[in-house]
């Protein structure tokens, strides 16, 4: 079988991106797997998939039963057996039926064995708001699986970033929750098939500022990146810097950036208590403390159950929140 894969720069969305580096994966290795509710002839309800299935047959892109765990269950047995299974979760508010399984047992069978057993098992995460659904399917639980040792989280913002972290995610021998802002899947931007931007964990400075750095990742970037340009034209230079990756944190990016500024903003979509953007704070003031100076402030959702879609817009950080403590930063 002949598989047509990405040859020459192109301009993509980036569910469009994603699809094409599931399929470069695919192509090399037919050991790569795809499982996931509805991911077969309709290609997910994203499309992330479409045209897999008909490309490489159902034996390696399997829609499977409305059942998480199980299929998390399935994909430990297939990364033991030699392969390397790809799954999709329908929606984030989904993910919980199978949260058992991928905390207490693809997090930690590795370590159990001593090494000797590895778990190169993606699962794929369409997360966040600002696409106006209703409950479960607008959550970002990212957080709780940065929490747990033995897993790897990453959130790629860009349509280049997205087509490679799949791919470099893929590879990997230890399990990766990879988390797709599904507000961005129609973000179209280039991307270069001819090499990867960066390491699958590595921090990016996004753009460039002088007065305060702003971090965020997945759709929050874009936020940050239209903050800054707001805040350019007031006189304030932002430097806004792309996680891509919220476990491992690679921090010295960060930290050169808070040292030359001396202000962090720190923006998510998710709920603030114990979160990505706690840690970040907490590490960032015990790392560069006596180079901040003002408080490090934190832009994200409220402390509540994610609101009914006409109350989305009360709860999602925007630009102008992150605007309003740039300002207050600037300030002390």
């Amino acid at each position: 079988m002949t598989v047509t894969t990405l040859q020459e720069r192109t301009v993509l969305p980036m569910a469009k991106a994603i699809n094409e580096g599931l399929r470069a994966a695919m192509a090399a290795d037919d050991k790569v797997l795809l499982m996931g509710e509805d991911i077969g002839p309709l290609g997910g309800v994203f499309r992330v998939t479409d045209k897999l299935q008909a490309d490489f047959g159902s034996a390696r892109v399997l829609d499977t039963p409305l059942a998480e765990s199980g299929i998390i269950g399935n994909a430990i047995g297939l990364a033991l057996r030699g392969y390397r299974p790809v799954i999709e979760i329908q929606f984030d508010g989904f993910i919980f039926p199978g949260f058992n399984q991928i905390v207490a047992h693809l997090a930690k069978i590795t370590n159990r064995h001593e090494g000797a057993i590895s778990m190169p098992v993606v699962i794929r995460v369409p997360y966040g708001g600002h696409i106006g659904a209703v409950e479960h399917h607008q959550e970002s639980p990212e957080a709780y699986f940065a929490h747990t040792p033995g897993l790897r989280v990453v959130a790629p913002s860009t349509p280049n970033d997205a087509y490679w972290m799949i791919q470099q995610a893929i590879q990997s021998n230890d399990p990766v929750l990879f988390f797709e802002p599904k507000a961005k899947y129609w973000m179209k931007g280039e991307v270069d098939p001819a090499a990867p931007a960066a390491d699958l964990h590595q921090t990016r400075v996004a753009r460039t500022g002088t007065d305060c750095t702003v971090v965020a990742y997945g759709a929050m970037v874009t936020m940050a990146l239209q903050a800054a340009e707001v805040a350019e034209s007031e006189g304030t230079s932002l430097e806004v810097v792309d996680l891509r990756s919220v476990s491992p944190i690679h921090y010295e990016p960060l930290l050169e950036s808070v040292r030359k500024t001396g202000r962090l903003v720190v923006a998510q979509e998710a709920s603030g208590n114990a979160s990505v953007g706690s840690e970040i704070a907490a590490y960032v003031a015990e790392h560069a403390f006596y180079s901040l100076e003002a408080p490090v402030l934190r832009v994200s959702g409220y402390d509540v159950p994610f609101p009914p879609a006409r109350l989305e817009g009360y709860f999602l950080p925007d630009a102008d929140r992150i605007l309003e403590a740039v300002d207050r930063t600037m300030h002390y």
